[in-house]
């Protein structure tokens, strides 16, 4: 309390304190007299009414907890740990987190170290490499309500250094708040994957206004770069072709922003990096090597990035802060409703092609030959493919003029062109 008990004995503050509870001392008084703040002085009226009797601002400095030698070799084995996979050229690990450390040890060996202690031991075995100097960036909120801004993107890695192949994690990230409303990790990635996303958010949280993406042909055309692609017309220009991805938003009437470069993209840049160095350690000191493993803690470090760190630049922890402006009604997130003339998310959330009814009445689609009895030959009809990777299946609806004219469910392997 600003060193209170450095200038004022117990006496003179109870006094104050007293005084002003019976109604003798006005407030900025009582302020100008023990030379506090208001939220200072309304903190130390809450310990003097709690607890009258034995009130006190002197300090007390509690004992020292002294750390065990059972403790100091728990400390010292996962420093090591950390020295390993630092000297693994192969994992994106190039420093220490002693954060991580501290974590580790409370939630496995219950063992409760601040992180200054960490590192003084670190510093005198030799588990200490010096960061360079941080480069300045533009940390500032430049929104002011939940689905203002969603920042999307997804990162190929080695997520454990027990696998070879790289996966992909996907993640959007509220600006306002800096909640990840969505991360999960992905075998492959695919134009479905991202939809997946997008169909995550706006069924739990609503239909935001804005997406901010980076220049990936998943999200968006770009002519002398996408031109090569058999599936587009190489006389279409920049943004004349709508991506999967795409199609999905603007059914939505959700706009979207393109990043001009990566570091453009540093706020959903920065939670990427703290995820994969927390789940590249955890699996490496785990020897995770399963995907739905890895999958699992990954959800898992999302989860305590959501709601048990405090972000460094709102200094909130960011679920909190997400949900103190939703029960204030500050949100630009729109209710999801589904648009007519459909009748499903199954419409909404789904890849999109077109295909002409021939004369036999019928459809092709990669080879497969679907019956709409019901539309004239020569007639376009719009078909919405929602894959289920759970079953192994995909459920195809087939629109014409507003209706639906057919359903049919087909393997998802006689969709090479999906990856899922």
């Amino acid at each position: 309390m600003s060193q209170v008990h450095k200038r004022l004995d117990d006496e003179i503050v109870r006094r104050i304190l007293s005084q002003y509870d019976l109604k003798q001392l006005i407030l900025p008084i009582a302020l100008a007299q023990l030379g506090l703040k208001r939220s200072q002085f309304f903190a130390l009226l809450a310990e003097f009414r709690e607890n009258t009797a034995d009130f006190s601002v002197s300090y007390k400095r509690e004992a020292r907890k002294l750390i065990t030698d059972a403790a100091e070799e728990k400390i010292k084995a996962e420093l090591l740990k950390e020295k390993v996979m630092i000297e693994d050229k192969t994992l994106p690990i190039k420093w220490y987190n002693y954060s991580a450390v501290r974590d580790t040890l409370k939630e496995k060996h219950n063992i409760t170290v601040s992180v200054p202690s960490i590192i003084s031991r670190a510093k005198a075995q030799g588990f200490y490499i010096p960061r360079p100097e941080k480069k300045k960036h533009n940390h500032e909120v430049i929104t002011n309500y939940p689905g203002e801004l969603i920042q999307h993107d997804a990162s190929h890695h080695r997520w454990s250094p027990y696998v070879e192949a790289p996966w992909t994690g996907i993640t959007s990230i509220d600006d306002y708040s800096r909640v990840l409303l969505f991360g999960d990790l992905f075998e492959h990635e695919s134009s479905w994957a991202h939809i997946s996303s997008i169909e995550s958010i706006c069924l739990t949280y609503g239909v935001p206004a804005k997406y901010y993406l980076d220049q990936h042909r998943i999200f968006r055309f770009v002519r002398n770069r996408d031109a090569q692609s058999r599936f587009f017309n190489y006389q279409k220009f920049t943004d004349e072709v709508d991506p999967q991805f795409k199609q999905v938003q603007k059914e939505l009437n959700i706009d979207s922003t393109y990043a001009l470069s990566p570091q453009a993209k540093g706020k959903i840049e920065r939670p990427y990096q703290w995820l994969q160095d927390r789940v590249v350690r955890r699996c490496s000191k785990d020897q995770v090597s399963k995907f739905t493993e890895v999958r699992e803690i990954f959800r898992d470090e999302v989860s305590r990035y959501n709601n048990r760190q405090v972000h460094s630049t709102t200094k909130e922890i960011p679920m909190m802060r997400f949900e103190a402006a939703l029960n204030q009604n500050r949100t630009m997130f729109r209710p999801f409703t589904i648009p007519k003339p459909f009748e499903s998310t199954k419409d909404i959330f789904c890849l999109r092609t077109t295909r002409t009814v021939n004369h036999y009445q019928k459809i092709s689609l990669h080879n497969l030959m679907f019956d709409v009895p019901s539309v004239r030959p020569g007639q376009e009809v719009n078909i919405r493919i929602r894959p289920e990777p759970e079953t192994g299946n995909a459920e195809i609806r087939i629109w014409h003029n507003e209706s639906l004219a057919a359903t049919k469910v087909i393997l998802l392997k006689d969709l090479p062109q999906v990856h899922l």
